[in-house]
């Protein structure tokens, strides 16, 4: 009988593993520290009350489509925060602080995995400039909000996020609405890319369970992790290949969905993606759209917004780089920015004296 050599059958299309400091090096390295965990859970509260109602905020995530400069990202915290003060009794402002960028084909991929923008991939040098850029965000006054895009990396920077987000294209994954519910933090789940709103009703209540599933611990070892049930998950409309769904419809009908799944019945709109097509100067006039929708007393709890210092985008390959200028999606500029915000803000204020405008 003839033998059978034996072959290697495992990683035969993986090139190399390279390690990467684990979680616990990273956090004691960059510690949160007692001040800036309090300010973050405070933060976390506060959302939490505007989502179920107990707040009559509105929650507003703005800042670019992706972080690739933390210099000028610092630049544009320094500017969100005095009008986060400002306008602090009828909007509460979270800073989009995005590190990962999910690509529908290929692309670069986000300052976590080549912060470079080099194809280095210097993982672990994008681990240490995410979490410094969160604590100094935290400094400057104003809360964060991340999309978790796979669940390894919120071991490095979670304790520090106010507000977490799952996209579109995870949405309907076991693993992330696994990942959403052990997070300490408020987590939206966007409607799915082809506009389907039930996935994401779904993801919040599969969120809000409790789960059993293979993870990794602050050693960076493997470990079966056991989670609560995350309550704080709600649904974000972010339009889909049919169109945009920011309309008054659209919101009445996810609210009616997520009560008939017996949870409460207040939306999230993203003004950017396919409620705008993806259009800076349209995302402005949507904002205005929803600014109308909150003076009429539609169960709209939040708004998320696309802007950076410079409006539109560039190519990530562009030599030289625009300063404060998006190298993925079209963001609105400062002033735009700023005027929506001061646009919502004066809604919210006519929806707190019965004032439809």
């Amino acid at each position: 009988m003839a033998q059978i050599a034996s072959q290697n059958t495992s990683d035969r299309r993986v090139l190399r593993f390279s390690d990467i400091p684990s979680p616990h090096d990273v956090l004691s390295e960059f510690p949160l520290g007692a001040r800036r965990a309090d300010r973050v859970a405070r933060d976390r509260d506060e959302i939490a009350d505007i989502l179920a109602g107990r707040d009559d905020r509105l929650l507003v995530v703005v800042g670019p489509c992706s972080v690739h400069d933390p210099a000028a990202a610092l630049d544009y915290a320094s500017r969100l925060v005095k009008v986060a003060d400002q306008l602090s009794d009828r909007l509460k402002i979270v800073m989009r602080v995005y590190f990962e960028k999910p690509r529908t084909t290929i692309g670069w991929k986000g300052l976590i995995n080549d912060p470079g923008m080099d194809g280095t991939f210097d993982v672990a040098r994008g681990l240490r400039l995410a979490r410094q850029l969160l604590l100094d965000i935290i400094d400057i006054g104003l809360p964060v909000g991340c999309e978790f895009l796979e669940p390894t990396s919120p071991q490095y920077i979670a304790d520090a996020v106010a507000w977490g987000a799952i996209g579109a294209r995870t949405t309907e994954s076991q693993v992330h609405r696994q990942l959403a519910s052990g997070l300490s933090m408020p987590v939206g789940f966007k409607n799915g890319t082809d506009g389907n709103i039930q996935v994401a009703v779904d993801g919040v209540k599969a969120a809000a369970a409790p789960h059993v599933f293979f993870g990794m611990n602050d050693l960076g070892r493997g470990a079966l992790v056991s989670t609560l049930g995350n309550e704080d998950c709600h649904v974000i409309l972010r339009g889909g290949t049919d169109g945009p769904n920011c309309d008054a419809d659209s919101v009445a009908g996810t609210a009616d969905k997520l009560v008939k799944a017996g949870l409460p019945g207040r939306v999230v709109i993203d003004c950017s993606h396919a409620n705008s097509g993806k259009d800076h100067v349209r995302q402005a006039q949507v904002g205005a759209e929803v600014a109308q929708l909150v003076r009429d007393g539609l169960p709209v709890s939040g708004v998320m917004l696309e802007s950076f210092l410079v409006g539109g985008a560039q190519a990530p390959e562009a030599r030289p780089l625009t300063y404060g200028q998006s190298v993925t999606d079209k963001c609105m500029d400062w002033d735009a920015s700023d005027r929506v915000l001061r646009e919502l803000a004066a809604a919210v204020g006519d929806r707190k004296a019965g004032t439809r405008g």
